[in-house]
């Protein structure tokens, strides 16, 4: 039987996320010294070296991992029991991990603040992330909910639709396909393109559909936000592919127009997601029904 603290595995845990002794140290407000002694009584206990040193870094062994894993499962049941007895003495409070693609950034933030309306005592934890961050992050077990418009295929999961979320071609204004009403796809062929990087869900959708048209459009840019892309379309530097959500509600006030393309916008969609047998906590599960029913909201009167 492997006998270990729980604060042994929260020092462990700080180390796998943080890399250093004393990062972890100051994550967890305890010495340098009582860090490196509790780590090593675990891995005496465990029976295996958990981590090793290389040049300035520290990373875990197969067992590191293999404990941070279940020690990630042990912390969020541990958490649903405090909510839980929370709820029991009338109380509404907790912690809520999140972990949400960049695009998401632009609706998440109000949907976050009407549920801290009724939950004023939330402990919120949000990363803000490219799709293959966020994928990263649910493949370790790190968050309660994740937010994506691509979901991973390669990992078990449970997954709500949240709201739509079309992808549109922007130009500048005084570009001169700005002025047509009506564009066929080919057309798209000649011009050069702004798009997101790799590994973004916005980029993965895009690609999908311009083979689903036979097109291969030449990239000229690939930018890992948004507002760059915006900001280099509005410059006249090419087209762009980007979220209607990204966008306000008069594109023209940011120097773009929307593109009125055959075939487009790209259907897409943002689903909220949970790895498949994680059980959620009361506030995961309140959260997951507060995005629909906001989501069908926005959606009905969009």
């Amino acid at each position: 039987m492997i006998r270990a603290t729980f604060r042994q595995l929260q020092l462990l845990t700080a180390l796998a996320e943080t890399g250093s002794v004393t990062a972890a140290a100051r994550a967890c407000h305890v010495t340098q010294p009582s860090v490196s002694m509790q780590l090593r009584e675990l891995s005496e206990a465990v029976g295996l070296p958990l981590y090793e040193q290389v040049g300035k870094r520290v990373f875990l062994t197969d067992a590191g991992r293999l404990v941070v894993e279940s020690s990630r499962l042990m912390f969020a049941e541990w958490e649903a029991l405090e909510q839980r007895i929370a709820e029991h003495r009338g109380l509404s409070h907790g912690r809520l991990r999140l972990s949400v693609a960049s695009t998401a950034k632009y609706f998440i933030p109000r949907m976050l603040g009407r549920f801290c309306e009724t939950h004023p005592q939330l402990d919120i934890s949000l990363q803000v992330l490219n799709r293959d961050g966020v994928v990263n992050r649910m493949r370790g077990n790190e968050d309660d909910l994740y937010i994506l418009s691509a979901p991973p295929s390669e990992l078990a999961h449970e997954r709500l639709h949240v709201l739509a979320n079309p992808l549109v071609v922007i130009a500048s204004l005084q570009h001169p396909l700005a002025a047509r009403r009506r564009i066929a796809p080919a057309r798209l062929q000649s011009e050069a393109f702004i798009l997101r990087e790799l590994g973004s869900g916005t980029r993965m959708a895009g690609d999908q559909h311009f083979a689903r048209l036979g097109l291969s459009p030449r990239v000229r840019l690939e930018l890992g936000s948004n507002e760059a892309v915006k900001q280099s379309v509005a410059g006249g530097l090419g087209l762009g592919l980007i979220s209607r959500h990204a966008l306000v509600e008069q594109p023209a006030q940011e120097g773009l127009a929307i593109l009125p393309v055959q075939q487009f916008p790209v259907p897409s969609a943002w689903s909220v997601l949970w790895l498949k047998g994680r059980r959620l906590s009361p506030l995961a599960q309140a959260f997951v029904e507060h995005l629909q029913e906001l989501a069908g909201s926005w959606e009905t009167h969009s």
